[in-house]
């Protein structure tokens, strides 16, 4: 290798560094329990290796190996959330548990990442939540589908309302996904049975009616909704701006209360709206016990208070969402918003 190197190169102190330590390659196969070791001590709370090769995951080849040539194996991680936090009426509460856990489960991919670096592996961990490939949206804007790799890789099935249930953890959880160069001695299985137990409690809870007891999901009603001071609410947001005469004309379109909470998005994390689908589901050996032991109980404790919420409810005009929340919530006022996507 040195005599093919230019000679001002090849006396470059580092180069002469690096070319006096004996170089050792990485073993092309990673041992998997060495990694769901270095996983756990992480902080992921489960984790499980899946081939890029998988045939569920054909759809995801494409952006994993833009985002890392070579990728030949995603490693699905977990982190749980405190669930009570998620179930609170209170949004600041639940808001927080998801930006801290988001908090941690990226925390816990780079660490990883760089044990990993640091044994002669190439991997990224590309965002659990956000910022993303926002240069492509309103199409795709994730590197790499983290439900769509935990369900391939046995960490969870899909629940009826679109979220990954874990067996232990219930759906009280968030994923990433880690992009590595090498192949895993053992790769997860999926699992051979859903943890949903089709209680239905999230279609009760969802106030703009995205989730069909018979299994369909209107994405466009949950994101309009739950994701409104997000990207696309912003926009909408910002169109009020625009489309304002005045102050006086634009306080008459958005009240303080909106402005405020939009404020605290962009100068803290973005605030959901919703997400009570998550917060009521029973389902998860951790979780399913309260349930089993007073139902009634549960949809008293649980359910009631999140149906009882006095809130906006943000719906596109004409929708189907905006009838479901005018005849199953009076109570919540609704209002119609555009959803911020690209006006054609």
């Amino acid at each position: 290798m040195t005599d093919r190197l230019p000679r001002k190169l090849k006396d470059h102190p580092s180069v002469q560094a690096v070319l006096a330590k004996p170089r050792d390659k990485p073993s092309p196969v990673i041992d998997a329990a060495w990694l769901k070791e270095i996983c756990l001590a992480a902080g992921a709370d489960d984790a499980a290796a899946v081939s890029l090769d998988h045939p569920d995951l054909a759809g995801e080849r494409e952006h994993v190996e833009r985002a890392l040539p070579g990728t030949k194996t995603l490693v699905s991680l977990v982190v749980r959330m405190n669930r009570d936090d998620v179930r609170s009426p209170a949004r600041s509460v639940a808001n927080q548990e998801f930006h801290r856990t988001g908090e941690i489960i990226n925390e816990a991919g780079h660490t990883i990442v760089r044990t990993l670096q640091d044994a002669g592996y190439r991997a990224i961990n590309p965002s659990a939540t956000f910022p993303m490939e926002m240069e492509h949206y309103p199409g795709r804007i994730w590197v790499v589908a983290h439900k769509t790799v935990a369900v391939a890789a046995g960490l969870g099935a899909m629940g009826l309302h679109r979220n990954v249930i874990h067996p232990k953890f219930g759906n009280f959880v968030l994923l990433a996904t880690l992009l590595v160069d090498a192949e895993v001695s053992t790769y997860g299985e999926a699992i051979d049975y859903n943890p949903c137990l089709e209680c239905k409690l999230c279609v009760a809870a969802c106030p703009i009616g995205a989730i069909s007891k018979t299994g369909e999901f209107d994405f466009l009603a949950c994101s309009t909704h739950n994701y409104r001071e997000f990207m696309s609410g912003f926009t909408d947001w910002a169109q009020t701006v625009a489309d304002s005469e005045d102050a006086a004309d634009f306080r008459s379109r958005v009240s303080d209360s909106e402005n405020v909470s939009m404020w605290q998005s962009l100068a803290f994390k973005p605030n959901y709206k919703a997400a009570y689908c998550m917060a009521v589901c029973p389902a998860g050996e951790d979780v399913l016990g309260p349930y089993l032991e007073d139902r009634r109980g549960f949809l008293g404790t649980v359910v009631k208070p999140l149906q009882d919420k006095v809130e906006t409810l943000y719906v596109r005009e004409g929708s189907p969402a905006k009838a479901y929340a005018e005849r199953r919530f009076p109570h919540k006022p609704v209002k119609e918003v555009d959803g911020g996507y690209p006006r054609r």
